[in-house]
């Protein structure tokens, strides 16, 4: 597939809203070539290229809407499709919350694209799969992991004068190792936007040492304990969290930030002081696309949690309209500041407490709270004056990430956390932290 450019797409998107018969119509043009390698028991097992390109036609008549896609776009192809929308909204019903699409929009480039990432080849990707292979076969250990790269575009437009074109890029790597026994687990994730800030031989060394080290785990009683977190391990939990910041959700009482009487907690100190997090489409780190992808509403930095308090909600352009204050985007990314700490400097801090690598099977108890319950998994030890004394059978918490903010002791520094285990592009620390309430043994690795 060729990675249309911003010309071709702009002729694309010109060419279907002259057609449009509508009362208003949006139009996203998009394609990705999509790489990866998937290996297991120390061996290659798949490897693949998937290329595609998708054009979606969205029209509305009056507050019926309707939706069509096509993956060709030529001038037959272009009718065919939006003609298809105009009949499918004709036939919907009215939509009591619709709103017109929104008016044009400044968008400010963010630097989503590497040109190391997009030329990755097979060659690229069968060395990081080979480095954890080798790695593991010297060392006795068997191997699992998957490796994926894509290269993409997206170009937006509407009716209203709305136009926007950019390129993306991506990697993520995951990893698991385990004794041959099965009796110790190591996992490892890193995402990034350019190649060149992924090396996987440090990742695969990271996947082995802790599942070299957490053979012979040894049971430890439930309860509450000061814990180190490592960024995979609080990425999930977060997302949880930040659901919560919608001002719908708030007004209407179903969200931890409501008060009683359809007040809201904004203002509110509910965090410690080191708690800052924000979305910002333009950090170098974890960039994305300046608009969001729903709305098309121009991206901008917002401060979701400054100083521990709470700073802002998110506004639906329907919710926005109804309170009479401006919409907002959604956020493309989470970026929670931190320290210059390493995770090690954190583990040497502490006299007693536990490291956690990871966290999953999460599932919600409490939304007025966001009680959460999961599990650890793949590498959890015992810290004893500064240093990891030995492996401990995984815990099932029962922990809300409210309190776990609350309750934060130091930070580190932050890490890329990326793909399908969390809702956005993450950029965050480690954390030690007081109290987490471990409920229960688990006997998985």
């Amino acid at each position: 597939m060729t990675i249309l450019t911003q010309e071709q797409t702009k002729h694309i998107c010109d060419r279907v809203l002259s057609l449009s018969k509508a009362d208003e119509c949006s139009v996203t043009v998009g394609g990705s070539r999509q790489g990866n390698i998937r290996f297991a028991r120390n061996a290659v097992s798949t490897a693949g290229l998937a290329e595609d390109t998708n054009i979606a036609v969205q029209v509305a008549f009056g507050k019926r809407q309707g939706t069509a896609t096509i993956n060709e776009y030529d001038d037959k192809s272009l009718e065919k499709v939006l003609r298809r929308a105009e009949d499918l909204a004709k036939l919907a019903p009215e939509n009591p919350e619709f709103m017109p699409a929104v008016g044009k929009q400044n968008y400010r480039a963010s630097e989503t694209f590497s040109k190391k990432t997009a030329a990755i080849d097979p060659e690229f990707r069968a060395q990081s799969a080979a480095y954890a292979i080798e790695a593991c076969r010297k060392n006795k250990l068997v191997a699992a992991g998957f490796f994926s790269d894509s290269t993409s575009f997206t170009s937006v437009a509407n009716s209203n004068g709305v136009y926007g074109h950019q390129n993306e890029t991506g990697l993520d790597f995951t990893c698991t190792v385990r004794t041959e026994d099965g009796r110790g687990s190591g996992w490892v994730k890193r995402s990034a936007t350019d190649a060149a800030r992924f090396d996987p031989r440090e990742a695969a060394d990271v996947a082995i040492e802790k599942a070299l080290r957490s053979v012979d785990a040894k049971a430890l009683e439930p309860g509450r304990y000061t814990v180190i977190l490592e960024p995979a391990a609080t990425s999930e939990l977060l997302g949880f969290m930040l659901f919560g910041f919608d001002a719908r959700q708030t007004d209407e009482g179903r969200s931890f930030l409501s008060k009683k009487g359809g007040a809201s907690r904004l203002g509110d100190k509910l965090f410690d002081s080191q708690v800052n997090i924000w979305a910002d489409p333009w950090n170098p780190d974890v960039p994305v696309l300046p608009w969001d992808t729903q709305n098309l509403i121009a991206r901008e930095r917002m401060d979701i949690i400054k100083d521990g308090k709470v700073n802002a909600l998110q506004y639906s352009q329907y919710w926005a309209k109804k309170k009479g204050v401006k919409p907002t985007a959604t956020p493309g990314n989470i970026i929670m500041a931190g320290t210059d700490k390493t995770t090690a400097d954190l583990i040497a801090s502490t006299k007693k407490g536990i490291l956690v690598t990871r966290t999953w099977y999460i599932r919600m108890v409490d939304p007025q709270s966001v009680l959460l319950t999961g599990l650890t998994r793949d590498g959890t030890f015992y810290i004893e004056n500064g240093k990891i004394k030995y492996p401990i059978k995984n815990f099932r918490f029962n922990e809300s990430p409210v309190t776990m903010l609350n309750n934060i002791e130091e930070i580190g520094k932050p890490v890329i956390i990326g793909g399908d285990e969390v809702p956005f592009q993450m950029s965050i620390p480690p954390m030690k932290v007081r109290d987490f309430n471990f409920t229960s043994l688990s006997d998985a690795v």
